[in-house]
């Protein structure tokens, strides 16, 4: 059952967002940075924690579980170093997916050719 909420929950994310993107002149890059937003007001509010245990993969796969995952890792450093660890640990958790986005980014650039 986790399987189709997690379906019916990312769907239901991408239809808004969709939605959004036809009725407004929004572009694709101001919808990601409203959907990290969305998700960092989530995580501040001890909301996304909630739909992480509800919908399981259908909430973590989602761009929002980036803007998730830079409150998370902000506010461990804060408990640990006070106001200087918001800095210190904004990247701490989603560095892994950022690297990744790179190295991959990178290869298929390698691989293949710009059309122009």
């Amino acid at each position: 059952m986790t399987l189709v909420y997690s379906f019916i929950f990312s769907g239901l994310v991408c239809a808004i967002s969709q939605f959004i993107l036809e009725k407004t002149k929004l572009t694709p890059g101001h919808m990601n940075t409203l959907l990290v937003i969305v998700g960092c007001i989530l995580s501040g509010f001890k909301i996304f924690d909630f739909l992480l245990d509800k919908f399981g993969s259908g909430a973590s796969v989602l761009i929002m579980n980036f803007g998730y995952l830079l409150v998370l890792g902000s506010s461990e450093m804060y408990n640990q170093y006070g106001f200087i660890g918001l800095f210190k640990g904004v990247l701490s958790y989603a560095g892994c997916g950022i690297s990744i986005a790179i190295v991959c980014a990178f290869i298929i650039s390698v691989l293949f050719k710009v059309k122009h």
